[in-house]
């Protein structure tokens, strides 16, 4: 599934080694941005820096071609967060976030995820 922020979109997202994606995002980042937590779905990915949430859009049969797209924290009218059950057998979170344009973003994170430090480091930036 395609990772852009033009549509509301449910994200099956697995956490991966934020070492992973740092050449991916390398030349995006701005002085003093470091990447926080990255994700994977089969190819794209999304990752968290401590100014914005990017999404790399991995294309073509031979994923070369990639498109990249950010939303800075500073644009976040409000997000919530949903934890895991207590004996689910797949303790799935999400995490919902409105943007001031008025675009939602759905992410589902699948496995073990901290889902309340992603919540904690969001209110760091936004609040």
């Amino acid at each position: 599934m395609a990772i852009n922020f033009n549509q509301n979109s449910v994200f099956n997202l697995k956490p991966i080694n934020k070492d992973e994606v740092r050449n991916e995002v390398e030349g995006l980042l701005v002085k003093d941005e470091e990447v926080i937590y990255a994700f994977q779905t089969i190819r794209d990915q999304l990752v968290f820096t401590n100014k914005r949430i990017i999404s790399i859009d991995v294309q073509g049969i031979t994923g070369r071609k990639k498109s990249f797209s950010t939303m800075p924290y500073s644009k976040i009218q409000f997000f919530s967060i949903q934890t895991p059950g207590f004996i689910e057998i797949f303790p799935d979170c999400e995490l919902f976030v409105m943007f001031s344009s008025g675009f939602t973003a759905k992410f589902e994170f699948k496995g073990q995820v901290d889902i309340g430090k992603i919540g904690r480091m969001i209110s760091e930036f936004i609040l």
